[in-house]
């Protein structure tokens, strides 16, 4: 409409409505309606994207979960492991300490406040998982033994240690170092008759 011509007045009642504005109001009607009919489907669609889009970032999720969880038990068992071999450096640089109370201990040298601090010592050691190993008699383990040489030692069975030259020592079942022996080959006559066999 121009600005010259006069617009129609709005009836306060609404009872009658000009010709052209009941056609607008038809034409805006029709217009809003066609849209409507295409969006059925539209939204049908548009839910089967997001429901996709919802399982691909529940799959990724599911993925970094997993993930987080590896690098969690991976950063666990390192730590362990540094621990581990934190204890075994220091445990390393004790074994002569070790050896020496042994030897104190065989003969007899080994009194008062030493053997308390020794007997703590000891003790401290098997705390943590240290255990000696290596005795006269004990079948002969190329995992736990270190064989030198060959002693012959009446009696035996089976292939043995014969004489022990330096004990062993393994920390929470690992080897820290094998023990040093002599070995002997079975005895023919105890191998022949068993009720002979003393040790």
């Amino acid at each position: 409409m121009s600005e010259n011509q006069p617009q129609e007045p709005l009836d306060p009642q609404g009872e009658e409505l000009s010709e052209q504005t009941r056609q607008e109001i038809d034409e805006a009607l029709a217009g809003a309606e066609a849209p409507v009919e295409g969006s059925v489907e539209e939204p049908a669609d548009r839910v089967a994207e997001l429901e996709s889009l919802v399982a691909e970032r529940t799959l990724d999720l599911q993925r970094l979960q997993a993930e987080y969880v590896n690098y969690k038990r991976r950063v666990d068992r390192d730590r362990q492991m540094a621990k581990q071999q934190g204890a075994e450096g220091i445990v390393r640089e004790l074994m002569p300490v070790m050896d020496s109370i042994h030897m104190a201990r065989q003969h007899d040298e080994l009194t008062g406040v030493f053997k308390m601090v020794a007997d703590e010592l000891g003790k401290l050691a098997e705390k943590h998982g240290l255990v000696a190993f290596g005795e006269v008699g004990d079948e002969f383990d190329p995992n736990l033994h270190e064989a030198l040489m060959q002693v012959p030692l009446p009696g035996a069975t089976t292939t043995c240690v014969s004489q022990v030259m330096q004990r062993g020592y393994q920390m929470n079942e690992r080897v820290l170092r094998p023990a040093r022996v002599a070995v002997s080959d079975p005895d023919p006559d105890a191998a022949a008759d068993p009720a002979k066999t003393e040790y």
